[in-house]
């Protein structure tokens, strides 16, 4: 398939940001069930599938060399790798809970982290404020939704408790 889609890299690259988009709005909802303390597996599963099929077909988009992105997808794989085992081996038994909390919500991060470096290159009015994506709307952008990861993941590892 993949010798496939490097005849048609705009529908690879389409493909790829459909599922990228479809593990952040499933993230969202999968992360804020468990700052408030629900688990809600049909979105769990969902998040966690639709996000490793995004960090893993981000290195089959055309590119010439290694680029952050690569480094980023690597990245949410071993995180992702985590939450598997911790959802699905350990059944989220001890501390696996945290381990799963945690790599979810870094999980999801990584993926908005992106999101916002692709809408600073992509959106004509981000683009504009932060042409390098060193200006401070950046940083600011990029700080702020760290910080509200970070307040997430604190709440969501208080909270969630799912049943034995």
């Amino acid at each position: 398939m993949g010798d496939i889609l490097t005849f048609f890299p705009t529908a690879q690259v389409g493909l790829h940001t459909a599922i990228s988009l479809l593990g952040i709005a499933a993230g969202a909802v999968a992360v804020g069930g468990m700052a408030a303390g629900r688990r809600l597996d049909g979105w769990i599963e969902v998040f966690l599938w639709a996000t490793v099929a995004t960090s893993f077909s981000g290195f089959f988009l055309p590119a010439e060399k290694l680029l952050p992105s690569h480094v980023l997808a690597a990245l949410s794989l071993v995180v992702l790798a985590v939450a598997l085992v911790a959802v699905y081996v350990r059944r989220l038994a001890g501390g696996w809970r945290v381990a799963f909390v945690l790599s979810a919500v870094a999980a999801l991060y990584l993926n908005v982290f992106v999101l916002i470096v692709q809408s600073f290159q992509k959106v004509p009015a981000l683009h504009a404020l932060a042409p390098t994506q060193s200006e401070p709307p950046f940083a600011v952008a990029q700080a702020a939704t760290l910080l509200a990861f970070v307040a997430i993941g604190v709440v969501a590892n208080a909270r969630f408790r799912p049943a034995a």
